[in-house]
């Protein structure tokens, strides 16, 4: 039974892989920066695939730099949320005509036919002047006037680091179309979705700046600024055209400052590393010492989650704390060695999810920050503190995160769109700490060694493309031989919790009677210990009858625990009740169990609180 299973759900694979599309984009952009006034034009030519079976008749564009505008929905969402981001608050309604953000377009044709659009917030809508066929590919072309706002969030100039320019989403960038449609979400201030292509950007720019970004620089002996072993000269008031090309990637982010110190290190993988940031006596020792720990992460990663397919990767000292892009990462410069090092472990692992696995994060949040989280620990560990003892597990703490926020009775379905949350808190929780718990509870259920062939082969098969949450749940089962869709839809769906409670235990003729209750309501199979006061420890393991398997262990294997059962009981032979110290469901604390006082018999004795205690509610 179980060999059929698996053979089902590979052959359901196949049959749809091949029914799998994904459109495909070309940018050539040229654009001329003033620095003096922080403005820019552009040319933009987009060579665009539709590799779709439906005939396009419009399409979008995104403007983002109009989400830093007052009166934008950017700037009333961040006034209206409970919980404002700090970073935002009031800002972008108090900024002066000078200090917003825009895209104008001034043109814009189809194969050389004039088109007819509109602009509604951050989304340019086009009327096309023929559709476009299945199969069929088209030619727009472009002129655009911009201006950079303030840094408020992510893009902008001079953040609170003086950095003068952080380029993140600074271009106007077609808009997703997918199986689910075009994908036209007004910015406010959440997460990015783009097609895969090819980029060729040229920048034109005072000489005395250094830039940092995406693709690999095609011109290196006319810039110098440690691109290039020769000394370059440049001349005062000169401007300098830097050239960048970036094969197959989703978006283009670029940086630049006149005070930027530029290293490389050419790791022994044959990828190059380079870091952009101002020295300051505050900074400079831990910018010194990042490249070594940067060349151990990458290759962490390289090894545990798929290689790193580029030749070059950039941490560039910009933006508002630290966000991903393609080949580099924007991070706020002004830290520690550890949180230097943690924080670009963080936006390194993002190279994979979403850099890479370019899931829709709008939608998926968790797939991007979850799996994220999952795997930059494990590479900030193994690089900062490898004999570190850990209590409990690496991903404690996102379980931590999860459990103090569910007793809010706050929680949403992690399911929900990432702009909708009704708390930025409540999205935070759910994209970063219970999208990690999600990938650490599904290694208890399957086993290390199955979710590490899971990840390796989830980036063989979905590397460039964009999955959802069955394409990597569908690989989980086949590597596994367990099933799954128990799992996804009650963790990812809904809001339920899992609790399970040592119900009871009684002496009877053979030994002891063993009663454990699950008193929650997303069911999980189940490890639980028995520790003899003699100090013998006895180990078993309760799979779930909706797995139709198990994950191979060392411990006794019980008769799998069906769901709709509340109460599961079991004969401890040739044990009395007085010759056990303590029963404990779940000890290697793998579970996110929301009450984990009832795990134990005899269950935790808890401290009084003291009379201040007590009158202010705090232990």
């Amino acid at each position: 039974m179980r060999y059929l299973l698996v053979a089902l759900l590979v052959f359901n694979f196949q049959f749809n892989a091949k029914a799998y599309w994904q459109q495909r984009v070309e940018y050539f952009m040229n654009i001329n920066m003033n620095v003096q006034n922080h403005q820019f034009t552009g040319d933009q030519k987009l060579v665009y695939y539709n590799n779709s079976p439906d005939t396009l008749k419009n399409v979008y564009y995104h403007l983002y730099f109009n989400a830093f505008q007052p009166g934008s929905m950017m700037d009333i969402r961040s006034r209206t949320i409970p919980d404002p981001d700090k970073r935002i608050g009031s800002r972008i309604a108090q900024l002066s005509d000078s200090e917003i953000g825009y895209h104008k377009i001034n043109a814009l044709s189809q194969n050389g036919k004039p088109l007819k659009y509109k602009v509604e917030h951050t989304i340019l809508q086009v009327e096309l002047a023929e559709p476009i066929a299945p199969g069929d590919t088209t030619v727009f072309e472009m002129k655009f006037s911009s201006q950079v706002p303030i840094q408020i969030r992510r893009s902008g100039r001079q953040n609170a680091e003086g950095i003068a320019y952080s380029m993140s989403q600074w271009y106007p960038k077609l808009c997703a179309y997918d199986k689910n449609g075009w994908h036209l979400n007004p910015y406010v201030s959440r997460e990015y979705y783009g097609e895969w292509g090819d980029f060729d950007v040229k920048i034109t720019i005072d000489a005395t700046y250094t830039i940092g970004g995406t693709g690999y620089l095609q011109n290196p002996d006319e810039i110098g600024h440690g691109y290039s072993e020769n000394e370059v000269v440049h001349d005062v008031g000169e401007a300098l055209v830097w050239h960048f090309k970036a094969p197959n990637v989703h978006d283009f982010v670029w940086a630049a400052d006149p005070d930027y110190t530029h290293k490389v290190r050419r790791t022994k993988s044959g990828i190059d590393l380079h870091f952009f940031y101002q020295e300051l006596d505050s900074t400079t020792k831990e910018w010194v010492n990042l490249p070594e720990k940067t060349e151990a992460l990458i290759d962490f990663f390289s090894e545990h989650f798929g290689k790193y397919p580029y030749k070059q990767y950039s941490v560039i000292q910009g933006g508002d704390g630290g966000m991903e892009y393609p080949m580099a990462t924007l991070i706020t410069g002004r830290r520690r060695i550890g949180s230097l090092v943690g924080v670009t472990s963080h936006e390194m692992a993002h190279s994979w999810y979403q850099g890479l696995l370019g899931t829709n994060e709008s939608r998926f949040a968790w797939m991007d920050e979850g799996f994220t989280e999952y795997a930059s620990n494990q590479a900030f560990h193994a690089v900062m503190w490898p004999e570190r003892k850990i209590e409990k597990h690496l991903h404690w703490p996102s379980y931590q995160g999860y459990l103090a926020h569910q007793q809010t009775g706050l929680d949403e379905p992690m399911t929900t769109h990432a702009d909708y949350f009704s708390l930025n808190r409540t999205y935070g929780v759910n994209a970063y700490s219970k999208g990690e718990v999600f990938v650490a509870q599904l290694e208890y259920i399957i086993g290390k060694q199955a979710i590490e062939r899971t990840m390796l082969r989830y980036f063989d098969e979905w590397a460039f493309k964009h999955p959802e949450p069955e394409d990597f749940i569908r690989i989980a089962e086949r590597e596994s031989g367990i099933t799954l869709d128990w799992y996804l839809n009650l963790w990812t769906q809904t809001t339920r919790t899992i609790d399970y409670a040592v119900e009871s235990l009684e002496d009877t003729e053979k030994g002891v009677r063993l009663s454990i209750k699950n008193n929650g309501t997303l069911p999980m199979p189940v490890e639980f210990r028995v520790v003899t006061k003699q100090g013998t420890v006895l180990d078993f393991y309760i799979p779930l009858v909706n797995m139709w398997g198990s994950k191979p262990n060392n411990v006794e294997e019980l008769p799998a625990w069906p769901w709709t059962t509340p109460i599961y009981s079991l004969e401890l032979e040739g044990l009395k009740m007085n010759e056990i110290d303590r029963v404990e469901i779940d000890p290697g604390y793998w579970t996110a169990d929301i009450n984990r006082d009832n795990n134990q018999f005899p269950r935790p004795k808890r401290k009084k609180k003291g009379f201040f205690s007590q009158l202010f509610g705090k232990g």
